[in-house]
């Protein structure tokens, strides 16, 4: 891609942002790579890799890879690929953390193919290095030391060097004690020099003893001697020292050597190390900057759109002082390939320019782009003109400046540029910079690139507003507060509000006073025009947010009562389960009970009947407990009173409609609905036949001799002693003196509970378990009081 507007646009600051999240060397030296592209299938692919970064990374149960800060491996690499080359101790031991942190990786990733597969597939070219790392492991160590047990040898010598240096300890501490009452000795303490072990004596006292003089201290004052009787000693430690070092020589070639047969296999695994972390330094970044993943318009429909875009450099100093960016949104299609951006100074019209060209350029690198959604063609060139160009070196003016870039950028442009021009026809007589600003924008038009311009030139606004594939744009403007509101409107110019502003800043009001005063008329009327425009534009605005709720608000209304339809629904259907398990706990108690009790074929016959007329008569009680049948139903008719199902208060019929619909109002709510829908016809407020108001009559219960009894089998002990209660009280109103409870034998809880209610019923004046023939003691017979 060429772009001759990188520094403009800040690219290398964006890189620099992004650098905070790329702890090691090897993800620097792919963040120094990146840049734009015009390859539509690296970018798509670079992306996706990204979005699936993204999402590996909001994914709760997603182990963390780990890109812990490591040293700069590529010389190391390349130090392999030398034969003959032997690593430091350091340089393998940070070659072989890498090659755990990247066996790590690999298996991580691998084991999440089926939701992540381009992160397992980029994990892929890491190769096995379980059987290098098993047989290096340990042998150096963190310090950069090569360890006792790397080598037989090595061990042996080490150990000989302990005791030879013990050895010469004792010799040196003998050699103290006999001189401590001499004189001779500075202090009594062995010390090293040269790497020999020697001993402090007082300079004077030199003559004294035997040996050999390594150094003396600064002041002059100490001579540093080693004993004749410790030089053998010292010698062989020495030569220990020396077949040390030979050895642990001897061992680098050798684990060198071994890690150079994966010489090529570690510097995949390194580029891919690099390569998984710039992807997920790109997906923590656009998870902390809530970015959007791109995505290109074909060449045939070409569109750029950024919504609720953000610059991302603003972001993070804004972020610093806890403020927030006002986003923008910018959109041109094939259609309309121009946008004229109008408005007050300061009111973001550069900031909105810089914004589309940098998010752009991160599209086109592969970046994820801060925004809600993102769509623009694969521009093949980003040429702008931006900021101040002036040269004192080149002899050029501000107006100068801009005019050698921009013609430098209509040589370079073509269909599939992006054009960007800042404060377009500036720093020259206002007629004359509108004219060429005209010019500039139509030849950009005409060679089919998108452009962004800022102006505040009337000719460009007129040009916008009389040009069919040309759009303007304005930043808003708060005119109580004469401050920008840095929001991007499409479709109307905006107002530069320079005097505004000048006298927001401090300018003296009878200066700000006489510039009004000089403007033309024909400035006059467009500023009130324009100003008119924004204001009937924002009224517009407010009466569709206020519909947008509205509309939201009746859309909540309707998901409610759906949902409440569906809440009734499903506690019907669970009250009829209820039922239809009790008929059928109760037809099973009653048919055990009849089986004990039948004796002739004849009387089976009549059990088997009355069993089946019980049981249907439970069953149409279960499914239709409320709603009388559609035989039974009342006719239903206009203005009369209903209550509906899920509803509470009784309804009225307002219109009966085709198809077996009704139109009904219930309290506030009007709504259609089937007649299905209708429990009950209500009646009318009846005359009371001379009883007091609120007062209601109802005739006493009927006890049928016959059945003066109530069975209770399969029900629970809760359930049943409240229907035990009712039923005594029916019985006390018949005038009843006998009446029968069959609760069965189970493990006698129902019984027991019966009991203890008879026991405190009023009603009750004895009762005892039933003779055989009437149940035995899985009924109880209840005598009631007169």
């Amino acid at each position: 891609m060429t772009t001759t507007s990188a520094a403009a646009l800040e690219f290398d600051a964006l890189k620099q942002l992004l650098s905070a999240y790329v702890p090691t060397p090897l993800g620097r030296a792919e963040l120094d790579r990146i840049a734009p592209s015009t390859d539509r299938a690296f970018l798509v692919a670079a992306h996706a890799e990204c979005a699936e970064g993204i999402r590996y990374l909001r994914s709760s149960n997603a182990v963390r890879i780990q890109f812990t800060s490591a040293p700069d491996l590529s010389v190391t690499a390349q130090k392999l690929r030398i034969e003959g080359a032997s690593l430091e101790p350091r340089e393998i031991f940070d070659i072989l953390a890498l090659l755990d942190r990247a066996a790590d990786a690999k298996s991580t990733l691998t084991a999440a193919a089926d939701r992540f597969p381009l992160l397992a597939t980029r994990s892929r070219s890491i190769g096995d290095f379980r059987p290098l790392i098993r047989e290096l492991q340990g042998k150096i160590l963190p310090d950069g030391s090569v360890a006792d047990h790397a080598s037989v040898a090595l061990a042996r010598i080490r150990r000989d060097i302990e005791k030879q240096k013990k050895a010469i300890h004792a010799s040196l501490e003998r050699f103290l004690k006999a001189h401590q009452e001499e004189g001779v000795l500075q202090e009594e303490f062995v010390a090293i020099r040269n790497e020999r072990f020697v001993v402090p004596v007082i300079a004077g006292q030199r003559r004294k003893l035997d040996g050999v003089i390594h150094g003396a201290s600064s002041s002059g004052h100490t001579l540093f001697v080693e004993p004749l009787e410790t030089i053998e000693l010292n010698n062989d430690l020495v030569r220990l020292a020396e077949e040390e070092l030979r050895e642990v020589h001897r061992i680098l070639r050798d684990l060198t050597a071994k890690l150079r047969g994966y010489a090529g296999a570690i510097q995949m695994a390194l580029s891919a190390m690099g390569a998984l972390e710039m992807i997920f330094a790109k997906a923590r970044f656009a998870v902390e900057y809530d970015c959007a993943t791109p995505t290109f318009s074909p060449e045939s429909a070409p569109r750029l759109r950024f919504k609720d875009a953000r610059h991302p450099l603003l972001q993070a100093v804004l972020a610093r002082q806890r403020k927030t960016v006002v986003p923008v949104t910018v959109e041109l299609d094939f259609a309309q390939r121009t946008l004229l951006i109008s408005g007050p100074n300061t009111g973001g019209k550069t900031v909105t320019l810089k914004t589309a060209g940098l998010l752009t350029l991160m599209a086109q690198a592969g970046l994820p782009v801060p925004c809600s959604e993102a769509e623009l063609p694969v521009f093949d060139r980003v040429l702008a003109d931006i900021g101040d160009n002036q040269s004192i070196q080149e002899s050029l003016s501000t107006f100068s400046a801009h005019i050698s870039h921009m013609r430098d950028m209509l040589n370079d442009v073509t269909t599939h540029s992006l054009v960007l021009l800042d404060e377009l026809g500036a720093a020259t007589d206002p007629e004359e910079g509108g004219a060429l600003g005209v010019a500039v924008i139509d030849r950009f038009r005409e060679a089919g690139a998108f452009t962004l311009a800022s102006t505040h030139l009337l000719a460009l606004k007129i040009y916008g507003a009389n040009t069919p594939s040309v759009r303007n744009a304005s930043m808003g403007f708060d005119e109580t507060t004469l401050e920008p509101t840095y929001r991007l409107l499409t479709g109307l110019p905006g107002k530069s509000a320079g005097l505004d502003i000048a006298s927001r800043l401090g300018m003296p009001r009878g200066i700000v006073e006489r510039a009004r005063a000089s403007l033309s008329d024909r400035d006059r009327d467009m500023s009130r025009l324009i100003y008119e425009l924004h204001r009937r534009v924002e009224e517009l605005a407010a009466i569709e947010d206020a519909l947008k709720e509205q509309k939201a608000a009746a859309a909540a209304l309707a998901r409610e009562y759906a949902v409440e339809s569906v809440r009734n629904e499903a506690a019907k259907m669970k009250e009829l389960d209820r039922r239809c398990d009790e008929a059928i706990k109760r037809f099973e108690a009653q048919a055990m009970d009849a089986i004990g009790r039948i004796k002739t074929p004849e009387q089976a016959v009549r059990v088997v009947s009355k069993a089946k007329r019980e049981l249907q008569e439970q069953f149409e009680a279960a499914v239709s407990p409320e709603s009388p049948r559609a035989s039974d139903r009342p006719k239903i008719e206009e203005g009369a009173r209903v209550r509906l199902k899920g509803v509470r208060e009784p309804a009225r019929v307002r219109r009966v409609l085709a198809g077996g619909r009704l139109e009904v109002e219930a309290g506030f709510l009007r709504m259609q609905l089937s007649v299905d829908e209708v429990l009950e016809v209500l009646p009318e407020a009846a005359a009371t036949g001379g009883l007091p108001k609120n007062v209601s009559f109802r005739p006493a219960p009927q006890l049928n001799p016959l059945t003066q009894e109530i069975n209770l089998i399969g029900e629970r002990a809760e359930a049943a002693c409240d229907r035990v209660e009712k039923f005594l009280d029916d019985a006390v109103m018949a005038t009843a003196s006998r009446v029968r409870i069959v609760h069965g034998h189970g493990m006698g809880i129902l019984k027991k509970a019966v009991h203890e209610l008879l026991a405190r019923s009023p009603h009750v004046e004895k009762y005892y378990s039933a003779s055989q023939n009437e149940g035995g003691s899985g009924a109880t017979i209840v005598e009631l009081k007169e």
